[in-house]
């Protein structure tokens, strides 16, 4: 682990080739789970999707590995709330599931610990890394309508730049099995954890609202908005080998 974190903080993964025999590259995707809390309130997960390219480091042996990546993940998450629906029932009610998306491009720079797995040449590993998302889009204008229409229940967040944060910034840690196809293809199958540290989403209090129930007016408190994903990857892997000649 003190050697992953050191690979980290240099991030020799970028462009070592100086003791490397070589360097994969590919591509992966697939399921990513979303989970937000709204100001202590759980929402329910997302399920959407993420792609990436990578390129990483291979050692003589294939014990270690530093490696970056940047790919495309939708992060958010959902409402699917019977009882909530029937309530405010000037919601679309065409919509039973309300999804909440932050479309993010991520930057992850980190290094990966392998060991043999099963016969051949299969290794299993551990990542971790250190991660950058720029967000480029969101969904948040679907509710523009019924926030400015209902200002005094403060349900959905604003969609404001102000608010959203373009710059987030977290840690990926993960793991899976590289299996070879052959000695310069194979696939990948990973499972990783992705905690934010940042707040995708920052409102500070919005004072001398009317409250529709009371007709008084209300503080409509702070919301802050945390991403935190799970996503699981599968993905192609091609080597390329390099070769000194003394």
């Amino acid at each position: 682990m003190r050697r992953m974190i050191l690979a980290i903080l240099i991030l020799a993964g970028l462009g070592v080739q100086c003791q490397a025999q070589g360097f994969a590259f590919g591509v992966k995707g697939g399921l990513t789970i979303g989970v937000q809390q709204w100001s202590g309130l759980e929402q329910d997960p997302l399920l959407k999707y993420h792609g990436i390219t990578f390129i990483e480091s291979i050692t003589e042996d294939n014990a270690f590995g530093v490696f970056a990546q940047l790919g495309y993940h939708q992060k958010g998450s959902a409402i699917r709330n019977q009882f909530f629906r029937n309530i405010f029932n000037n919601l679309p009610s065409r919509q039973p599931t309300r999804e909440f998306i932050f479309e993010n491009i991520s930057l992850t720079a980190g290094a990966k610990q392998k060991f043999p797995f099963g016969e051949g040449e299969s290794k299993a590993y551990y990542a971790l890394g250190v991660r950058v998302d720029y967000t480029i889009d969101t969904n948040l204008d679907q509710y523009t309508d019924f926030n400015e229409s209902n200002p005094g229940f403060a349900i959905f967040p604003i969609d404001d730049t102000q608010f959203i944060r373009e710059i987030n910034y977290g840690i990926t840690l993960g793991g899976g099995i590289e299996i070879p196809f052959s000695e310069f293809v194979g696939t990948l199958i990973e499972f990783s954890v992705n905690p934010d540290f940042s707040y995708q989403y920052e409102q500070p209090e919005i004072p001398n609202v009317r409250d529709p129930i009371t007709g008084n007016s209300r503080v409509i408190p702070e919301r802050r908005i945390r991403n935190l994903t799970f996503e699981l990857t599968v993905g192609f892997r091609f080597l390329r080998k390099v070769e000194y000649i003394d």
